[in-house]
């Protein structure tokens, strides 16, 4: 036993592995004590055995690996990782425990998986535990049989899941080991319990003597449902739960509430497998089933049953399945075979489920009308048919189409109809059947139990009874008004059955009743605790409705209901109940009337009543009037006294004072007295009489008023408009009308029935009586208060003049609210006036168009229509689409039916012809405007093939398809659309722009929604994978989806959607989700109510209502604007309860006045830029929408409340849009006061108006725009510059209101662009703009040209974006546009730019069609401008509006742009003349009309002036002094105006000049400071310009092309030398990046230009490498060889490219050492990238050499790899510098180079070049290095830039580049001798062309770039140089045109070309003043 102390001292996870297994024996055990021990579950012992536990289980000794099992199963439940361990040691114990023969080890075994499943591990042990049933080893298959029925015995069927069990059941049947079928049996059993009959179809196919065993197994089962008894550890609470029942005796009632919890209803069909069956169809079906032979079809029909008998079919497309079925059922004379087609649709229908939904409206219409059979089979096949559809769908889909049939006059469809709504209201509930869908249902079925035949009554009274007890009394009594008793008792009596049908599952009574049960799904009735109350109240008035129905028949008008609500909440004035039951009161006869008036009036009174005195009958009156003052309500007898009223004389009373005493009563008995109907029927003719007289108007005003408020407005004005109609009297028709515009004000619109109203003011309008049209149309604009635009509708077939008017009368009310109702209210009781009026007013609006008159067009979607619609030839197809197009725009508003177009139109959106595909989408657009709501039931089969198209991979078709979509959300609303699977098969597409516009779109519409449907969590496994997908894009709209999926389902259900990924995918979403979860908005609110509600309960029904909106954001009562006069200061504020009127005005002002003395706007440090970073970092959602969602202003608002005072918030986001103009007003005042304010805030300012923007009311809007416009004049005073930011989120939508209808808007908006551009680019507003053009609004487009044109008239081409060609192309498409102004302003537009560019115009437009061409050409004609040489206000505007671009836009690398303007004016005034404060800006003080004038007829740039102080130069006395006068004003202006000489020499840059243009850039170029703005992108695009021109082979043609190409060349110098070394490096390798990419487009001379500068720069490196930010370039390096990998690059023609990398890096490697490798921060993934490892390779490679020494000392160090850069890169440059010396062009600059890079390295060797090259040609090198030497000593200090050499080549490097020496101030201290100018004006005379150098051979392109060259330092005498030149230049000008202005002649580009003559006269002019200044020098 020696060894066994060498295992007893081992630890014990040690001896755990120990290969001896009496040590593992021993160390399982101590581990057990050990786990048992451990009581914090998180300790670090557990990780310790994460890896050995599968050891434990798997031992191969039995004893050990009994222990190893107890072990794990203690470290399962105690350690909190052990979940990790779950797949491995469930796999080892399902394969190496069940098989051991010991019990103890299986138990064990089973033991351990359950103690996974408690620890949240269900899936992985059940997958293994499936696994297991596929083992060969037959124990092991029992033993994970029996763990999974106890698993599912404990932990139920919610957490074990059956599907896939179940799946394996009938495999496990048919096992040849008997122990495996009696388990299996066990199991079944098991499942029995907790699905019960679910289980029944998938076993269906086992043996028939199992199934029998199994069916009396089951029938054992206990009924009682079962219980989950073990708890997951996250069930804990209910763990404990059920320990308390336990111990309380398992006490039933307790568990009853769980039970809904224990036990899912499991679904059979979701346990089943889906069979795919259209596959399997006959062949021939489709022939066979048209065949002629009954027998034929039957046979057909006898497949399809077979097949849809399976229970779950595969989705698909059934379309042309379903059409032949429905035909046999619409038209087979075999009813056997209607009968058979029926049975197919019932069984397609129930295995499909929700995806047969689509089809269901196909079908429904005509299954009903075939109720027609009277055949008991065919009826009941049909009603099974139904029925089954009708799960399939909702019953608002389909409504329509039983709706039409309700009418029928055949009583079996009637009865059939009524019976099928009964069994469908069944399975609804509340929410399912509201009121709106209620209202039509009951309308139709309240005719039907009126039918004469007996079966449609009682049908009827079953599907009302029915609809009462689904929705409940309070819904569905509304309806009921005008039922009488004994019909609303049996109808009570139907609804009592019906609970029955409820209560037990499958109820007798609906099986006798239709022969089938209601299946498993008892509808959720509402018999809950708060109807049985309102059932209680609303019964007791039942027996009072025993009056017939009022004579107004039909459907009852909706506003009865609210006095039948009413009664529902009786007991809110007690008053109440018995006036309600006297609406309805029988006429009296004139006798009893007699009576009961001699009972209550003096008898005097009566007998003078008809007295022929007057006098006597005034006095009659009197008595009468106070006889009716003084009676009680309940004894008034209305309607006696009415008819005593209107006895003889009654309404034909001659005396005014009488009639209107005789009014007054009325209205007095109205208002006192519970006035019926009846009553107002006996005196409202006569009212309606007097209504117009003069004197009594006013008084029968107020009696009809009385009247309405007792009877309801909406059946009074129907009497009064129709009476007054009925008479001829205009007067009265008038007064009529006004009277009822002032009621509805004042009764507000609840349950007016439009469609009456509307043929009498039709009438009206068409009166012949000025004063009736003019009331007509006063009533129309109060109706459009109500029902908006819907109403003009009606109207479009007027005569223009009178729909003008309309229209005008319109757009008065545009943007007003509609009033508070005053009255009517009191009528209702508060209660319902809350909730009944809320829903009364919703309906309003749809109720409008519901009543609009809609075409049927389904006559004229003939087959020969279809069929043109599927033609072959595209161009058929075409005619076919144009014509439903016609069809559709005839007909306006279409009814729902539209036969077969649907069909023909879903097979057009996969069209090949990607033009008859967006036709289709338009006209599925125009289709879902006419349909309107009625669209809905075409979502399925029409709406979901749209979104398909949002897949296309063509921009303008997905753009078109998501407008269709969104055409159609409008009018559906989006339940529709998220219900069923279609959506998530969408999106489970794998095609990215399909998932990203889907995404995008639901991302939209999904933060709107209050709810949305359960299926919407069907897309969130697809919504994961978009999570991971390939594309970038769909990745991010994904993400962007994800907090609105979750605002909807909750984080937990998206969390437990993931338990389905992998576990690294699974990762990643749950981080997303939790990221998510930060960002999820609020569910929004339910809408708030309109302020036309009553607001609070009773107590407030008289208090004049308080916008809702305005209590919530806590605003006094002022704010909220109450009529003083009623209000009773309960609404908002406290202060002021209980102070009346006046008062409570006045404190709050007081109050108010106090707060808002501070300022506005307050000024946050850094605030803005802070809100820039967070939107650039998504933080906040970006400003970007088609309208404003809420949480775009809940955002601003946040935003705003920290930097705008809070009394001004309050108004800005006020709910009423007049408080937004005292906001506006207020924001005026201060404009000018809190300059610095505004400037912080104008973000969000401008985001602000943006929303006023989206406002439909005209006076906000009119006011924002007169505060941008004072805005921008302030903000260009201030010379502040919009930032892209504050440009981005406010532009887009000012363009949108250039569409505006109202032209002064468009003046305004207009005004304010051009003001815009002052203080953002133009070239930058020209886009915002370009995009306005695309706009739908035929108006927008037609101004944003307009606009595009002045644009390019005040600045030339160069504002066009991106290229002028690219801006004209897309210009000219507008010229064919539909509408006339857009065509005219596209023509208008080019023409301008044709005036500014000439017919170079044509060139840049394109190709375009021979109409739109000849168009064009006759308007350029017609305009018959010459082109000038340039725009005229280019100089003058220029300046201003450009200086922004090129130093604002780099600013804003740096920040905001204000630095500049605050720089620019420091600078300006440090000047030596101080700028006056004068209006005009600054920019303007150049004299540039004199300058203009000067030029005479062509214009030249450089100011005449210079000439002035020419002599300044020839003053001896000037030349030494360090501070020389320059020659220019404008150069004197660089120190002390910098602007607007910046703005000048810019101004220069955008010249038409080609020669200006280089010397202003070279200007620009010249100062460092300014140089070193150029940004990135400029650089970039300056470069590109610079190269291309050199390249361009027409320059050659030009005279001075070589002159220009030369001067671009130094240009190019200069920029690379002076600008941002960082910047320039970037710009370069992009721009070789994208030639590279672009070698078809680009000569390849391009990228060898753009290399040759990057050599360039890499020789400036060793000075610069200090200044340059090494991360970006080496971000940027990585970039590129991301796009070229080494492989990619070595594959290019020429080898240039992957050298000229090569010796970048080894360049910047060779400077910075080991260091770079820390510069490599910007890179993402460096570990991925090939520059990292080529870096380490070129280290590793330098440092073998260089020893590691080199970093002791970095100066040395870094000299040191300097001098031994890599031999590689020596022979490199060698190489190269030996090459130019070989080729004959460069051979000097060669010798040049070599030359200096001797002196630089001079160890280099060069002997191995010279070794193999020829004698002669070695002697030549050292000669010419001799040469050089000699040269550049003798030259001494005064080196020139090129020496003679490049002089006699003829090219001129700017005196910059050798010159440190000879700047002026220069280090020695000596000062400069004028030979120093001479040499100068040697180069500038061979600049003019004036030496005598050969002309023609035109130097190389490349040999000014490779010139090593020092940075310059800038000098006075650099000016002075520039300034000759120019001088030079301009000089020679002038004299050319004085000399031969007959050869004046402009080139293309408007140069003007110096001739020889005006050179040669410049020769001696020349030569004179130099001889003068030799003369000097002496």
């Amino acid at each position: 036993m020696g060894d066994d102390s060498e295992w007893m001292k081992l630890p014990i996870d040690q001896k755990c592995e120990h290969k001896l297994w009496k040590a593992r024996l021993n160390g399982y055990e101590e581990a057990l004590k050990l786990f048992q021990k451990i009581d914090d579950e998180k300790s670090p012992e557990w990780s310790k055995y994460l890896g050995l536990i599968k050891k434990f289980v798997t031992d191969s000794n039995a004893v050990a690996q009994l222990k190893g099992l107890e072990a794990a199963l203690a470290y399962i439940e105690n350690a909190h990782v052990a979940g990790k361990t779950t797949g491995e040691v469930a796999s080892g114990v399902v394969n190496k425990v069940f098989n051991q023969p010991k019990a103890r080890a299986k138990e064990l075994g089973v033991d351990i998986c359950l103690m996974y499943i408690e620890i949240e591990k269900g899936e992985a042990v059940q997958e293994e535990l499936l696994k297991g049933l596929d083992n060969k080893n037959p124990k092991i298959i029992v033993a994970c049989i029996e763990t999974l029925r106890k698993a599912l015995s404990e932990f139920g069927s919610k957490i074990i899941s059956l599907k896939p069990i179940i799946k394996v059941l009938p495999k496990l049947f048919e096992s040849r080991e008997k122990a495996v079928r009696d388990e299996a049996k066990l199991l079944a059993v098991e499942i029995y319990r907790w699905i019960r009959d679910a289980l029944r179809p998938p076993l269906q196919n086992i043996n028939s003597v199992q199934l029998k065993e199994l069916e009396e197994e089951w029938v054992k089962v206990a009924s009682a449902a079962p219980k989950q008894t073990r708890f997951l550890r996250s069930q804990q609470e209910l763990k404990a739960k059920f320990e308390q029942q336990q111990a309380a005796g398992g006490d039933v009632d307790g568990g009853d509430d769980d039970e809904e919890e224990a036990v899912p209803q499991v679904d059979a069909y979701e346990l089943l497998e889906a069979v795919e069956i259209l596959s399997k169809l006959p062949k021939d079906f489709y022939e066979k089933i048209e065949a002629k032979k009954w027998q034929e079809r039957k046979e057909a029909l006898e497949a399809v049953e077979l097949l849809v008998k399976n229970p779950k079919l595969e989705a698909g497309d059934y379309a042309d399945l379903v059409k032949v079925l429905k035909k046999v059922v619409g038209k087979d004379t075999n009813v056997m075979l209607v009968a058979l087609a029926a049975k197919c649709l019932a069984g397609l229908a129930t295995g499909l489920r929700k995806k047969f939904g689509q089809y269901a409206g196909h079908v429904v219409p005509t299954i009903l009308e075939k109720f027609k059979e009277k055949k008991p089979q065919v009826v009941q096949a049909l009603q099974e048919a139904i029925d089954a559809i009708f799960l399939t769908t909702t019953l608002q889909n389909i409504s329509e189409d039983i709706l039409a049939v309700m009418d029928n006059k055949n009583p079996t469809i009637k009865q059939q109809t009524s019976l099928f709504i009964a069994r469908s209201f069944r399975h609804c509930t509340p929410s399912t059947l509201p009121k709106s869908l209620l209202k039509p249902f009951c309308a139709a079925l309240l005719k039907h139990i009126n039918d004469s035949a007996p079966e449609v009554r009682d049908a009827g009274f079953e599907a009302l009874g029915t609809a009462l007890k689904v929705a409940g009394e309070k819904a569905v009594n509304p309806f009921l008004a005008d039922v009488d008793k004994l019909k609303l008792d049996r109808i009570k009596e139907c609804a009592e059955k019906v609970e029955l049908v409820g209560g037990k599952k499958t109820g007798g009574a609906t099986e006798k009743k239709e022969g089938r049960p209601i299946s498993g799904k008892a509808p959720a009735l509402s018999g809950t605790g708060g109807d049985k109350e309102t059932k209680d109240v609303t019964t007791k008035p039942g027996p009072l409705k025993k009056a017939p129905a009022v004579k107004s028949g039909g459907p009852p008008k909706k506003g009865k209901p609210a006095a039948a609500a009413g009664m529902g909440g009786a007991g809110a004035k007690g008053k109440k109940g018995p006036e309600t039951k006297e609406i309805f009161e029988s006429e009296l006869s004139i006798e009893v009337c007699e009576e009961k008036a001699a009972a209550v009036l003096p008898a005097s009174c009566i007998q003078q009543l008809d007295s022929g005195n007057w006098k006597e009958r005034l006095a009659c009156m009197e008595e009468f009037q106070k006889a009716v003052e003084l009676m009680e309500r309940s004894e008034m007898p209305c309607q006696a006294l009415v008819r005593m009223l209107a006895k003889k004389p009654g309404w034909k009373e001659t005396n005014f004072q009488v009639m209107q005493m005789k009014l007054h009563i009325v209205a007095l008995i109205a208002q006192k007295g519970n006035f019926s109907k009846t009553s107002a029927q006996v005196v409202l003719d006569g009212l309606v009489d007097k209504v117009g007289d003069v004197k009594c108007g006013n008084n029968a005003k107020e009696a009809m008023t009385a009247i309405a408020e007792a009877c309801q407005l909406p059946w009074t004005a129907e009497q009064v408009v129709a009476m007054a109609f009925s008479q001829k009297n205009p007067k009265n028709q008038s007064e009529t009308l006004n009277w009822l515009s002032n009621a509805i004000k004042e009764f507000g619109f609840s349950g007016l029935n439009v469609k009456a109203f509307i043929s009498n003011v039709k009438t009206a309008l068409a009166a012949t009586n000025p004063a009736v049209r003019t009331s007509a149309i006063t009533l129309l604009g109060v109706m459009y208060l109500y029902v908006g635009p819907p109403l003009r509708m009606f109207f479009e077939d007027e005569k223009p003049a009178l729909l003008s008017q309309i229209d005008a009368e319109f757009e008065k009310m545009q943007g007003q609210t509609a009033p508070v109702p005053t009255r009517g209210i009191s009528r209702h009781s508060a209660v319902v006036g809350d909730d009944g009026e809320e829903e009364e007013q919703e309906d309003v609006g749809n109720d409008v168009v519901d009543l609009l008159p809609r075409t049927d067009i389904g006559d004229k979607i003939t087959a020969e229509l279809v069929s043109k619609i599927g033609d072959k030839n595209w161009k058929i197809r075409k005619e076919g689409l144009d014509e439903v197009t016609s069809i559709i725009n005839d007909a306006k508003f279409i009814e729902a039916n539209i036969g077969e177009l649907p069909a023909a139109l879903k097979s057009r959106l996969n069209d090949s012809n990607k033009i008859l595909v967006q036709q289709t989408l338009s006209i599925l657009q125009q289709l879902a405007t006419a349909m309107g709501p009625n669209i809905k039931q075409h979502v399925k089969n029409l709406g979901i093939p749209v979104i398909t198209v949002l897949g296309d991979s063509k921009n303008n078709v997905r753009a078109a398809a998501l407008a269709t979509v969104n055409a159609w959300v409008e009018q559906t609303g989006m339940k529709e659309w998220l219900e069923g699977e279609d959506l998530s098969e969408e999106l489970k597409k794998e095609n990215p722009f399909l998932r990203q516009e889907l995404l995008g779109w639901l991302a939209e519409k999904l933060p709107s929604l209050r709810s949305v449907p359960s299926d919407l969590i069907l897309c969130v496994p697809h919504l994961y994978s978009c999570l991971e997908d390939r594309n970038g894009d769909v990745r991010k709209k994904a993400q962007d989806a994800l907090p609105f999926f979750m605002m909807h389902l909750g984080f937990e259900k998206m969390a437990k959607a993931t338990t389905k990924l992998k576990p690294t995918s699974k990762d990643q979403v749950l981080a997303m989700l939790e990221k998510a979860k930060a960002n999820m908005p609020a569910k929004p609110a339910p809408p708030a109510k309109a302020s036309s509600r009553v607001v609070g309960g009773a107590a407030a029904a008289k208090l004049q209502p308080v916008s809702a909106l305005a209590e919530d954001s806590g605003s006094n009562t002022l704010e909220s604007r109450p009529d003083p006069k009623k209000s009773k200061a309960g609404g908002g504020s406290s202060k002021a309860k209980g102070v009346q009127g006046k008062k409570v005005l006045s404190k709050p002002i007081l109050k108010e006045d106090d707060d808002k003395s501070g300022p506005i706007f307050i000024i946050v440090p850094n605030g803005k830029e802070q809100r820039m970073k967070d939107e650039k970092g998504l933080k906040v959602l970006k400003w970007n929408f088609t309208t404003p969602r809420d949480e775009y202003i809940e955002q601003l608002k946040t935003q705003m409340s920290s930097c705008v005072a809070k009394w001004l918030q309050d108004e800005m986001f006020h709910a009423d849009f007049q408080h937004h103009n005292k906001a506006l007003a207020v924001m005026i005042e201060h404009l000018e006061s809190e300059k610095d304010g505004v400037i912080s805030c104008l973000d969000l300012i401008l985001k602000w108006l943006t929303l006023r923007f989206f406002d439909t009311n005209t006076s906000v809007l009119m006011k924002a725009l007169e505060y941008l416009k004072l805005l921008f004049n302030l903000l260009n005073q201030e010379e502040y510059h919009l930032t892209e930011n504050e440009a981005s989120s406010f532009i887009p939508y000012l363009i949108l209101k250039v569409g505006e209808p109202k032209d002064v808007i468009r003046r305004d908006v207009r005004a304010i662009l051009n003001r815009m551009c002052l203080i953002y680019p133009a070239s930058k507003m020209f886009t915002f703009i370009m995009e306005g053009t695309k706009s739908k609004n035929s108006k927008q487009r037609a101004e944003c040209l307009e606009e595009l044109g002045c644009l390019v008239e005040s600045y030339g081409m160069n504002v066009c974006q991106p290229t002028p060609g690219k801006a004209l192309k897309e210009m000219a498409t507008h010229i064919g546009d539909r509408d006339n102004t857009v065509r005219n302003a596209a023509l208008n537009t080019i023409v301008t730019v044709y005036n500014v560019h000439g017919d170079q115009v044509f060139k840049l437009i394109g190709n375009l069609s021979e109409k739109d061409m000849s168009m064009l050409e006759e308007r350029i004609k017609r305009s018959a401008k010459r082109p000038s040489a340039a725009p005229v206000r280019q100089v003058e505007d220029k300046p201003q509006r450009v200086q922004n671009i090129n130093t604002n836009a780099n600013m804003l690398r740096k920040g905001p742009a204000e630095d500049m303007s605050s720089k620019l004016n420091q600078n300006r005034n440090i000047g030596n003349h101080s700028e006056t404060a004068h209006t005009v800006p600054r920019e303007f003080q150049l004299d540039l009309d004199e300058i203009e004038n000067d030029n005479g007829t062509v214009r030249c740039e450089m100011p005449a002036l210079v000439q002035h102080k020419l002599d300044d130069i020839f003053e001896p006395v000037l030349i030494p002094e360090p501070k020389i006068r320059s020659v220019s004003p404008h150069f004197d202006d660089m120190h002390s105006n910098t602007a607007s000489t910046i703005n000048f020499v810019i101004s220069q840059v955008a010249s038409g000049d080609i020669n200006t243009s280089i010397q202003a850039l070279a200007q620009l170029f010249q100062i460092e400071s300014l140089a070193r703005e150029a940004s990135t992108g400029v650089l970039k695009d300056l470069m590109h310009g610079l190269i291309t021109l050199m390249l361009d082979s027409r320059v050659e043609d030009l005279e001075e092309g070589e002159q220009v190409i030369r001067s671009v060349n130094l240009l190019v110098v200069k920029v690379l030398e002076k600008s941002d070394q960082t910047n320039i490096f970037s710009a370069l390798l992009v721009l070789l990046q994208d030639s590279l990419l672009a070698t078809a487009s680009q000569s390849p001379k391009f990228s060898e230009l753009v290399m040759k500068c990057l050599w360039r720069m890499v020789r400036l490196l060793p000075e610069t490498i200090n200044s340059i930010n090494l991360d970006r370039i080496l971000l940027d390096i990585h970039i590129f060889m991301k796009v070229f990998p080494k492989e990619k690059l070595k594959q290019c023609k020429s080898d240039l490219p992957i050298r000229t990398l090569k010796t970048l890096l080894h360049t910047l490697c060779k400077l910075k050492g080991p260091k770079i490798l820390d510069h490599l921060t910007m890179i993402d993934n460096k570990n991925e990238s090939e520059l990292e490892a080529h870096l380490r390779r070129v280290m590793k490679h330098s440092m073998d050499k260089t020893g590691s020494k080199a970093d002791k000392d970095t100066e040395k160090g870094a000299s040191r790899i300097e001098e031994k850069a890599s031999k590689a890169k020596v022979n490199d440059i060698l190489a190269e510098i030996f090459k130019k010396i070989g080729s004959k062009e460069n051979t000097k600059e060669g010798l040049a180079e070599l030359y200096e890079y001797k002196k630089k390295y001079s160890d280099a060797d060069i002997e191995p070049f010279l070794k193999n090259s020829s004698q002669f040609f070695q002697s030549y090198v050292e000669r010419g290095l001799r040469l050089i030497e000699t040269e550049r000593e003798g030259k001494g200090r005064i080196a020139t830039s090129t020496g003679i050499s490049s002089q006699m080549e003829g090219t001129c490097v700017p005196a910059s580049t050798h010159t440190v020496s000879s700047s002026i101030g220069n280090t020695n201290g000596e000062e400069v001798g004028p030979s120093v100018y001479l040499e100068r004006l040697k180069i500038l005379r061979q600049r003019c062309g004036l030496d005598n150098a050969k002309q023609e051979d035109r130097p190389p392109l490349t040999s000014l770039l490779s010139k090593p060259a020092l940075p310059t330092v800038a000098s006075s005498t650099d000016m002075l140089h520039s300034k000759l030149s120019q001088l030079r230049e301009s000089r020679e000008q002038y004299q050319h045109l004085d000399l031969d202005s007959n050869q004046t002649h402009s080139s293309g580009i408007g140069t003007t070309l110096a001739s020889p003559s005006s050179a040669a006269a410049n020769i001696d002019d020349l030569k004179k003043r130099l001889e003068r200044i030799k003369s000097s020098r002496k």
